[in-house]
């Protein structure tokens, strides 16, 4: 009995003890009115602290009676504290409004924002923090939040979301306007080589594209635009994630996200990010293991300064897709029906490792309110190891030269190679007003170093007969000697490499050491470029001026490291004008002319034996005109724009069986196009992304009179898609999301006598948020549609690049 009345004494006196203890709760928004969630609320001096719902409701439970100081931080806003006094058994309501912060740069890249969808702010389009609709240029984004939402991978994963780019092929090439993007990527605004196949994007904050050639401000880029990768940086608050994903194809996938500060006075912060991700394919023999690693550190000794450091370490182990290929009899429609979508030319022995290591360093110091100064730069090595059998550009032939519709030459690639890189960006910007107009002085320079190193080398043999004494190689077949040539048991000559057979094909591998190849060392390459620009942003009441003049020192070599080296020097003086008006406070219109310069690949120029040439520089013009628009308190931003972009002196293949490598210089591309892009929030519980683009790309001068006037190959009339996500507030289903996606493309002209067909596919995904957990499961191509969504990189018409079919990926993440 004393054991019971003890017990019930002990519970009364739990009971009154809480029922005396106080609270403390509110609601955080913005000033206008917009509800901010996971903003950090902590009581000074204590242990005790919460993060805002989704609709801005924070609580602090248990607090004994007294006076405590309430301070509430969301990075991009100005933290605020309050004083707030507790009684006993009392709730207090404390509500706080945040007024958004001038911050420098690089608080501005990694600012989490209220708007899941909608990106407010930019740098690339002007090397200072520019609000997106005061930039004169088409600026797309796709937020780390609609990437969440969308499961995505790689970046291939990602263009949908763009208007006016498309992905190209399976392995990591796309289209921005019509115009094929070039191996060179950016990442925070400084310029590497990409590698041959997609790496993991899981540390990516933003994806930004630039429409238009962007040489004004960054030196050599592409007339179509430049996708720019802004990486995640390390927050003042802790915050951990992490995410384990399973779906169709046997993947695999796991990801982890830490970040906050390491000392107390929160000068020195963290992030790092891990992912890791094996899975198989519909494609037969297509498998891939990726990893990336990438840790960051940023130093604030003071309010006026901040150092950031990132690594990034990303490995693919992979085999190349060149597509699904086709017979080569049937012609147009009926071409795309003559073998599975699961179908690869390649062998079980073929594979394709690349590693990346990059590191990225930025200083930024504000000397006063009016000068700032910027340095940036990023160093990078790449290798790549590959073995590769594959078909080459053309079928089989019997004793009288006829084609073998279903029998493929064989190709055979080996080799290694290691890149280097080096970007420098530094620049001072001023602040000034004369009269009545508002200046902001950008001035400053560039370095840009890429390398291909000593020691890259392959092997090689593409579409040969084998002699008639079996001692080597004859490249290709005369059908008037076929004495020349050694015969199988029907009569046929014997090819190098094993025919491909289409109809019952073998994937074993084979012995490449029975092959008559041809060993050769790729030669060393340096190509180096020096540029001044100054850029002046102008501001005159409602209208926006901006002028832009860089001289661009491009250098080459010939025989890089060889006897008769020789410096091929280039430059460039490279203009820049635009204009914003803003008609009222949330509709801006603007005008832009841009010029563009890019001397071909510093390889094509080193090797002419192998590329040919010497080639001519590709130079590029843009008419850009269009409107930037905010609506629903500013909450959903709407953009449109016309546009016109003239490319001259364009690479393509040669389409040489017998030298696979040789390219071959096209007179002029033009693009013609309207776009439409849609972002933000229509409720504070609906978010959207939509995307349309209209372009008409063309060949307007060639020397083969027949391109001239022809469709651009591989660049769709129109691109469009949306993503809608609805999520659940209140009530039962508080914490349910929906939503549903869409991309379509219509017909692309291949360059051979049929076309691929436009296509629809729909997605859609479902999403359950209990706590600090999230669950969510994703659907692609609902109606398990065939499509093919670009060419193949083994010749026109012969093969092309196949949409995945239905498949799913379920997740699962915790974040504290």
């Amino acid at each position: 009995m004393k054991k019971i009345t003890l017990l019930l004494l002990t519970i009364l006196s739990v009971v009154t003890m809480y029922g005396q203890a106080g609270s403390i709760k509110g609601k955080i928004v913005t000033n206008e009115n917009i509800a901010i969630p996971e903003v950090n609320v902590k009581i000074l001096n204590t242990t005790k602290g919460t993060t805002t719902d989704n609709t801005g409701i924070y609580e602090i439970t248990n607090l004994e009676k007294g006076s405590y100081k309430l301070e509430v931080s969301y990075l991009g806003f100005k933290t605020l504290q309050k004083n707030v006094t507790i009684y006993d058994n009392e709730s207090v309501t404390v509500d706080f409004t945040l007024q958004e912060s001038n911050t420098q740069l690089q608080e501005v890249e990694v600012v989490g924002r209220i708007n899941p969808y909608k990106n407010e702010v930019t740098a690339i389009g002007t090397k200072t923090t520019t609000a997106l609709k005061d930039v004169p240029q088409s600026i797309s984004f796709v937020t780390s939040e609609l990437m969440h939402d969308q499961n995505a991978l790689v970046i291939t994963d990602v263009v949908r979301n763009i208007s006016g780019v498309n992905q190209e092929s399976i392995s990591g090439d796309y289209r921005i306007r019509g115009f094929k993007s070039s191996r060179i990527i950016t990442i925070n605004g400084l310029r590497i080589k990409k590698g041959w196949m997609p790496a993991l994007i899981s540390n990516m904050e933003r994806i930004e594209v630039v429409k238009g050639a962007n040489s004004a401000l960054y030196g050599f880029s592409d007339p179509g635009g430049t996708i720019n990768r802004v990486t995640k940086k390390p927050l003042k608050e802790s915050k951990q994630g992490i995410r384990f994903s399973a779906g169709s194809f046997n993947t695999i996938r796991s990801e982890i996200d830490f970040t906050g500060s390491i000392n107390k006075d929160k000068t020195v912060l963290y992030r790092l990010n891990v992912a890791q991700q094996g899975n198989d394919s519909f494609r037969d023999l297509q498998g891939r293991k990726d990893l990336l690693i990438a840790p960051s550190i940023s130093f604030l000794p003071t309010e006026k300064t901040r150092i950031d450091l990132d690594l990034i370490y990303s490995t693919v182990d992979a085999r190349v897709d060149r597509g699904q290929p086709f017979w080569g009899d049937p012609g147009g429609q009926a071409t795309l029906k003559t073998t599975p979508i699961t179908l690869t030319a390649t062998l079980a022995s073929s594979y394709n490792k690349e590693n990346s290591l990059s590191l990225l360093g930025s200083i930024s110091h504000e000397f006063s309110d009016k000068i700032k100064f910027n340095t940036s730069l990023i160093t990078n090595r790449y290798n790549r190891d590959y073995l590769e059998q594959r078909t080459n550009n053309r079928y089989g032939v019997d004793i009288n030269g006829n084609m073998l519709p279903t029998k493929m030459e064989g190709r055979f690639q080996r080799g290694e190679r290691t890149e280097a890189n080096f970007n420098l960006n530094s620049y001072f910007s001023f602040e000034v007003k004369t009269g009545a107009v508002e200046h902001n002085i950008l001035v400053g320079y560039d370095y840009d170093r890429q390398t291909l190193l000593p020691g890259a080398w392959d092997i090689r043999l593409a579409g040969s007969f084998r002699n008639a004494a079996n001692t080597g190689a004859i490249k290709s077949f005369d059908s008037d000697n076929p004495n020349l040539y050694l015969l199988d048991a029907d009569g046929n000559p014997v090819p190098n490499m094993p025919y491909f057979d289409l109809e019952n094909p073998n994937y074993n591998p084979q012995d490449y050491k029975n092959y008559f190849t041809k060993f050769r060392t790729r030669p060393a390459t340096l190509f180096f470029s020096n540029g001044i620009y100054i850029q002046n942003q102008m501001k005159i009441g409602k209208l926006q001026v901006l002028l832009g003049l860089r001289q661009e020192f491009y250098r080459n070599f010939k025989d890089y490291k060889k006897e008769g080296e020789e410096k091929i020097k280039q430059k460039s003086l490279i203009p820049r004008i635009g204009a914003v008006f803003s008609i009222t406070d949330n509709i801006n219109i603007y005008g832009t002319y841009l010029e563009g310069f890019q001397p071909q690949r510093s390889n094509h120029i080193a090797d002419p034996d192998a590329f040919g040439g010497p080639f001519d520089p590709l130079t590029s013009t843009m008419m850009e005109f269009g409107t930037k628009t905010e609506w629903f308190n500013k909450k959903l931003s709407i953009t449109a724009s016309v546009y016109e972009i003239e490319q001259n002196n364009i690479l393509i293949d040669a389409e040489d069986p017998n030298n696979p490598d040789l390219l071959e210089q096209r007179g002029q591309e033009t693009s013609t196009g309207v776009e439409f892009e849609i972002n933000g929030q229509v409720l504070p519980n609906l978010s959207i992304s939509a995307n349309y683009s209209y372009n008409e790309a063309l060949i307007t001068e060639s020397d083969n009179p027949d391109e001239v006037g022809a469709r651009k190959e591989y660049a769709p009339l129109n691109i469009g898609g949306s993503w809608i996500k609805y999520n659940v507030n209140n009530g039962a289903l508080d914490g349910l999301g929906l939503a549903f996606g869409s991309n379509f493309v219509s017909k692309q002209y291949t360059g051979a006598d049929f076309f691929l067909p436009g296509y629809v596919v729909f997605d859609a995904a479902i999403y359950y948020k209990i706590g600090k957990v999230q669950l969510s499961a994703n659907l692609y191509n609902l109606e398990n549609k065939k499509y093919w969504i670009g060419r193949g990189r083994a010749g026109r018409g012969i093969t092309a690049n196949p949409g995945a079919p239905r498949n799913f990926l379920v997740s699962v993440g915790y974040s504290f």
